[in-house]
């Protein structure tokens, strides 16, 4: 739709005319269910006699004043941007709407609590939807203050950038209901992307901080009242009372805000948004039973990368989004670090090499790779891009930048950086300016091959090894695809690894070094006695592919599960992936590899990832005529696991969830059918409500129960994560009948939450024939445009990705997608991209396949 899709060029033009002084914003949040008032009163300076434009997505536009002169909202206002004619050399605009509530996660999104009735708001504002809350000039560089002064029920709660103030009660509402008036204090100069508002009867537990130059910090957690029982929340003031001890002493600067709230909300779609003292957070890290370990790091990580936006990304802003990975990869980077160095979780950096790099390296192989610095030339381009390479390449290349320069030269450079830019705008050659300085190293080579191409490299380890085994000759090999040629210089160390006398494989000897080029002979080496493994890559300072040599590959096979330390094993289990989804290892062999090692594995997101991996090599990778003997001969052997691991332990719990996904036979249902009713029981493990969701799928997608269970757990459990659930059990019924019904909610009639539409849709792929989804292969291809045309780009992407139909893994498929993607027009390029993506999955499955049929 024109104008949702703000150009660079657009906002370039924009800042050039405009520097915008403050927003006042009020809002009525007592209109009803539908829509809410906003009021906003802008005062900027600009060019006289210039024109401009200001972003208002809205229901209607009542009025709007610039420079006191009245215009007509009919002839400037086409619901989305609102032409601004004539300006002068100071200028005061006041824009009157109404605005529209959202259920996609995206702008002011509204939630009502089955549990009792109570609704909820909470913001989303990246990228491009603070225009959706109020008037706004919608670009990170042109940053304002913002004053909100919030009209709502008296019993809420309502949290904001600033400090909440003490409400004073107004009139009542149109339905007689008691309302207040909260009026915020003006923030700081913030991006409208990092502004905020939560209110509902949210609940909260208090805590206080000490910052680094004596002021006392207010910090708060709040939750749904339905919640609170769950709400673990000294942990998480623990978190972030280490999170603040170690930001202010590695950036020299003290927290930049007056309080510090994070706020657990409903059906939101990422994992956390930075906004500035008041980070909303995935309601799923709320937990309602026994969780993962992996999950409780996830969170802990979450809460460190939201805190590390404060500074990096909230306190100095990105100018335009084509640093944004810059904004999310030095928080990613400095989470993990901030872990490991000040928390409890000191192993953050193999969670890093399992989840994030693995992550990166998918993302960096498909066809629409692209650079770390992006060129974003629109709203578009920036919703897509919050991908592997923004995020965890980014973060992976950082932490390669900081074994290049130094760790204390590169903190040293950020420091400075702060100090410069605080409440500015600025651009990556800002901090890299600093880090030169710092490190005296000349980065501008090393940006341009690391940051302005794209693609990974593989490195490889080439020896010559005499009769007693004395290496006379070493050396690293690099090599890069056809399509993305460049060849980097790399940080990084090499380890030796030999099996001690209790059959544990220990590093013996660490050798750091620069590689570059093709070839970069080791001359350390020569000399020194071949170990039992050599690992290129030790400790994961470099972004690359490694491979093993024939006699390190062959102890990786016998011993992965004897590694003394987990990243280094984990790095072994990365190489395997790599290569089985490159199909240079037959899939099933993956598969034996995993069932034979995972048990002895005591990381909890690397069992996690495997598991994952596992599921994925199962569906896609293995022969088809082997698949379904290898998915039930793997789901076997991880009840025997599940059986004969500690009990209670975090092990037990992943195996038991994965068994109950991978459970085709009939054995195996009657297992589940027991387990959920009870008459079976496994010692250690808890069938709480979430663990009996998924048991009950399980039978569901196995054709077991139906639509009458689902509802009696549903009386059961009639909360938020309960309609998810059941949402998702539902669409898994394995009848035409029932995919039908799940396909006309969530394609044609296009009414259901964000959250629900994504349970929606995983219930529908999940099949235990996938016959029952050939009849919506060609409907998917009619459907999709329409689709991304009408819905938010949030709803959209469920679709477009979660609906694609990779588990018909066949060459028609891909004939299909390629005969869909020649006759895109130009101007879908977010569609072209997630097509391609969906694409390439199907191609490589049937590659792995083909190696897997040659085992």
């Amino acid at each position: 739709m024109p104008g949702l899709n703000l150009t660079r060029d657009e906002a370039a033009n924009r800042a050039a005319l405009l520097n915008v002084e403050s927003y006042d914003v009020a809002l009525d949040l007592t209109k009803g269910p539908e829509f809410f008032g906003s009021t906003t009163v802008v005062k900027f300076s600009a060019v006289p006699g210039t024109s401009t434009f200001i972003d208002a997505i809205t229901e209607r536009v009542h009025s709007v004043t610039l420079n006191g002169t009245d215009l007509d909202p009919a002839e400037i206002s086409d619901g989305i941007r609102i032409q601004l004619p004539g300006l002068a050399e100071e200028n005061e605009l006041t824009v009157v709407a109404d605005a529209p509530y959202m259920n996609t996660g995206e702008g002011l999104h509204r939630f009502v609590d089955p549990v009792d009735g109570e609704v909820y708001l909470y913001t989303q504002f990246e990228v491009p939807d603070s225009r959706r809350m109020f008037a706004v000039f919608e670009q990170p560089d042109l940053k304002a203050s913002f004053t909100f002064t919030v009209t709502a029920p008296s019993h809420w709660d309502v949290i904001s950038n600033s400090p909440t103030p003490v409400p004073s009660a107004t009139a009542p509402g149109e339905d007689g209901g008691a309302r207040s008036v909260w009026e915020f204090a003006p923030t700081p100069r913030l991006s409208s992307y990092v502004t905020a508002l939560i209110a509902g009867p949210y609940q909260s537990v208090r805590s206080e901080v000490t910052s680094s130059d004596g002021r006392v910090i207010p910090l708060g957690v709040f939750a749904r009242k339905s919640l609170m029982q769950y709400l673990d929340a000294d942990n998480i003031f623990e978190l972030t009372r280490q999170g603040f001890e170690f930001f202010e002493a590695q950036f020299g600067c003290a927290y930049p805000f007056e309080k510090y709230d994070q706020l657990f909300v409903p059906e939101f779609n990422a994992g956390a948004m930075e906004n500035a003292g008041a980070v909303t957070i995935l309601e799923g890290y709320v937990f309602r039973g026994k969780v993962t370990g992996a999950q409780i790091e996830r969170r802990a990580i979450t809460v460190l990368h939201e805190l590390a936006h404060m500074w990096f990304g909230d306190l100095v802003t990105m100018r335009w989004w084509n640093d944004l990975w810059l904004n999310e990869s030095f928080a990613e980077y400095m989470s993990h670090l901030a872990a490991v160095e000040n928390t409890e979780f000191d192993r953050a950096w193999t969670t890093f090499a399992s989840v994030e790099k693995s992550w990166a390296y998918k993302q960096d192989q498909l066809p629409t790779t692209h650079p770390i610095f992006a060129e974003i030339n629109n709203l578009e381009d920036v919703e897509v891009n919050f991908d592997g390479i923004t995020y965890a390449k980014g973060a992976s290349v950082l932490r390669q930048l900081v074994a290049w320069v130094g760790p204390e030269q590169f903190m040293a450079g950020v420091r400075t950086y702060f100090a410069k830019h605080a409440w500015k705008n600025t651009e990556l050659a800002d901090l890299m300016v600093e880090l030169e300085a710092a490190s005296g190293r000349d980065l501008d080579a090393w940006g341009k091959l690391w940051l302005e191409t794209a693609g990974v490299n593989t490195l490889a380890p080439d020896l010559e090894v005499a009769d007693d085994g004395t290496i006379t000759g070493f050396a690293i090999l690099q090599t890069a695809i056809d399509e993305q040629p460049t060849l980097r210089p790399h940080r990084l160390a090499v380890g030796f690894y030999s099996l001690s006398g209790d059959g544990k494989l220990e590093r013996t000897h660490r050798e750091e070094l620069d590689v570059d080029g093709p070839r970069t002979e080791v001359p350390a080496l020569v000399g020194k006695v071949r170990p039992d493994l050599i690992l290129l890559n030790d400790d994961d300072l470099a972004y690359a592919k490694v491979r093993l040599d024939e006699h390190s590959l062959a102890t990786a096979k016998a011993h992965l599960k004897d590694f003394a330390a987990s990243l280094p094993r984990t790095l072994v289990w990365g190489s395997a992936w790599d290569a089985a989804r490159d199909g240079e290892t037959p899939a099933r062999g993956y598969v034996d590899l995993i069932l034979a090692n995972i048990a002895h594995e005591t990381d909890s997101s690397v069992i996690l990832v495997q598991l994952r991996q596992l599921a994925t090599t199962l569906t896609y990778y293995v022969a088809a005529d082997h698949k379904a003997d290898t998915t039930i001969a793997a789901a076997d052997k991880l009840w025997e696991l599940a059986s004969s691991v500690e009990a209670g332990s975090d092990a037990q719990l992943q195996f038991a969830k994965s068994y109950a996904q991978l459970s085709r036979s009939s054995d195996q249902l009657d297992r589940i059918q027991a387990l959920l009713d009870g008459t079976e029981t496994l010692e250690g493990l808890t069938v709480d409500q979430d663990m009996r969701w998924e048991l009950l799928t399980a039978l569901v997608a196995g054709g077991r129960q139906g639509q009458e269970r689902i509802d009696a757990e549903l009386a059961r459990d009639n909360t938020s994560n309960g309609q998810n659930a059941a949402a998702q059990a539902t669409a898994a019924i394995p009848t035409p009948e029932a995919k039908a019904t799940a396909w006309d909610s969530i394609v044609v009639t296009g009414e259901l939450s964000n959250a629900l539409q994504s349970s929606a849709v995983a219930g529908f792929m999940r099949v235990p024939d996938t016959s029952l989804l050939e009849p919506y292969a060609e409907k998917y291809f009619e459907a999709v445009p329409g689709i991304v045309k009408e819905r938010t780009h949030a709803l959209a992407q469920q679709i477009v990705v979660g609906l694609y139909p990779a588990q018909l893994t066949t060459q028609a498929t891909v004939d299909r997608t390629d005969e869909f993607l020649a006759g895109l027009p130009e101007e879908s390029a977010a569609l072209r991209r997630m097509m391609l993506e969906n694409r390439d999955a199907v191609a490589r499955a049937l590659r792995a396949r083909a190696a897997d049929i040659n085992e």
